[in-house]
């Protein structure tokens, strides 16, 4: 009797988090579904308000508003010249196009920044590298404070790594146009990939923004369920941003493209989301970059879920719309769950306790996330999905792995831990093959040697930690013939070993260009310190 305590709390600690993870499978076969029945639709036919008018390109210029493309910018060495280059070749009319790099950057990539913009001007082009006196609000802050300068009635927005297309806003900008009443608040793109051939990291994240773009995005837009701007590669309208109702770009969340989106939606404009119209971007191909931008996600997403919940639960939408925001919000959540249940499973295993039956028919759902992601693939890749879809392993080992990152992420948002907003490096990585520079040299088409080649955290002891454990229980379960928990012990097992490995290795290739960085900026703080005496 003693031990039944025990054993029942961890039966219902297993419980919370079998049926939150099928839940989340639930949420992907729904997506599912909704996305192929919105294929079969009226939604698909010409007249569709999310596409593009067949006149889009046939406006006079007279027609065409004016546009401010802010850059929002830090420490980009590697991308800053090819984002001013490809935004300064964007097809539309000279005379109502601003575009602002919004620098908050403390190296050599003002000066880069500053040369670009000086040749484009030379070419009739209004480009402006603008500075401000501290980067407080990081990204909001610099959005918020960009505005200022603006005289865009549309704001366009694109992250460092973006390459957009020269017909993005004669693509975007007549969606706002098609609609009389003037309620479109914001028209958010697909992500395109530049290097996702480039590793198996890359093809797996490609396979994770393909399947929430082409599905999830879609699926929920084309039902008018609320969704979130993906804070670049799309259009605000400006009088949207500075609605009082809205608020503006707020930094009290890592998400602030999130957040301001699901404010908009609340005060009543609306979103759309051009599934027809993709903006190519760079993959992070370092794991410890692409797990930063993972943990940002995670924190910022579930900080707009603390934010926001007690609003949207007593606005105005119907329950199913209130309920279908809780649950995007509270996507990142699944990563405690999935912790949780590594920590329990060896424990019930040792206390001779099988987890209730009944749950293993939850199993079932767990098709929901391949059957989205092979739905993505084959809409965009008809003739060689299956190669693209089966990286879904190792995008599942990833899950895993980052799953102890995410769940500190995620703790941290909801107790209310502010952080500093840690940027995903970008190496300009593309083909993995030697690329000609901007001045025209040669360079190896690579992370390794870069200053902004991240180190290891702290956090790999847990991962290694948990992959032992993970291991443990996987001996345990086999001693004692429980061969069901068997493959769910060895993905987790799989998973942190591929993290910690994975990351050990980078951490130790990466070391000259970390090295090289320390170097740089010593230089510069001795430079500093002699021009003040």
């Amino acid at each position: 009797m003693p031990q039944a305590s025990p054993l029942y709390l961890l039966q219902l600690v297993y419980t919370i988090g079998a049926l939150g993870l099928a839940a989340y499978g639930m949420q992907a076969i729904i997506l599912t579904l909704l996305r192929i029945r919105s294929d079969r639709s009226l939604a698909a036919a010409a007249n569709d308000p999310r596409r593009v008018p067949k006149d889009a390109t046939g406006y006079d210029d007279a027609r065409w508003p004016t546009v401010t493309v802010q850059l929002p910018i830090y420490n980009e060495l590697h991308v800053v010249s090819r984002l001013v280059d490809a935004c300064a070749s964007l097809d539309y009319p000279s005379d109502r196009l601003q575009i602002h790099v919004l620098d908050d950057s403390d190296d050599d990539t003002t000066a880069l920044a500053r040369r670009r913009a000086a040749f484009w001007q030379r070419k009739g082009i209004d480009v402006r590298v603008v500075r401000r006196a501290s980067r407080h609000g990081y990204k909001a802050g610099a959005l918020q404070e960009g505005l200022a300068s603006a005289a865009g009635e549309f704001i366009a927005v694109f992250d460092a790594d973006f390459v957009p297309r020269p017909d993005f806003l004669r693509r975007t900008i007549p969606t706002f146009l098609a609609h009389t009443g003037a309620d479109v608040g914001f028209v958010q793109t697909r992500w395109a990939h530049l290097n996702a051939g480039y590793s198996a990291l890359t093809r797996a994240q490609a396979l994770a923004l393909d399947g929430h773009f082409v599905v999830e995005q879609a699926a929920r837009h084309s039902v008018a369920l609320p969704f979130g701007f993906n804070g670049s590669a799309g259009v605000w309208r400006r009088v949207c941003i500075e609605d009082a109702a809205v608020g503006g770009w707020q930094a009290d969340t890592l998400c602030e493209d999130l957040d301001l989106s699901y404010r908009a939606q609340m005060a009543g404009w609306r979103g759309l989301y051009l599934d027809d119209v993709e903006a190519p971007a760079e993959l992070p191909p370092q794991l410890l970059a692409f797990k930063r931008q993972q943990f940002r996600w995670a924190k910022g997403s579930v900080a707009t879920l603390r934010k926001l919940c007690a609003r949207i639960w007593r606005g105005g939408w119907p329950l199913l719309k209130r309920i279908a925001a809780l649950v995007h919000l509270g996507g990142y959540l699944i990563h405690p769950l999935l912790l949780l249940l590594l920590l329990v499973t060896p424990l019930l295993i040792l206390l001779g306790s099988q987890p209730f039956w009944p749950l293993a028919y939850l199993s079932l759902v767990s098709i929901g996330p391949p059957a989205l992601y092979a739905l993505a693939q084959r809409r965009l890749n008809p003739r060689d999905w299956p190669r693209r879809w089966a990286y879904l392993p190792f995008l599942m080992l990833l899950g895993m792995g980052l799953s102890l990152s995410n769940s500190v992420a995620a703790v941290q948002a909801l107790f209310g831990r502010s952080g500093a907003f840690l940027r995903t490096p970008k190496f300009r990585v593309e083909t993995g093959e030697s690329a000609v520079g901007p001045d025209g040299a040669s360079r190896p088409d690579t992370w390794q040697r870069s200053g902004y080649a991240l180190g290891l955290e702290p956090i790999v002891g847990g991962e290694i930690f948990l992959a032992s454990y993970a291991c443990v229980g996987c001996f345990v379960a086999a001693a004692g013939g429980q061969w069901w928990s068997l493959p769910f012990l060895a993905l987790y097992a799989g998973g942190y070993s591929l993290v910690a490995v994975v990351g050990l290795y980078e951490s130790w290739v990466a070391r000259p260009g970390r090295k090289a960085r320390g170097q740089t900026a010593a230089r510069l703080f001795r430079a500093k310190n002699l021009v003040k005496s």
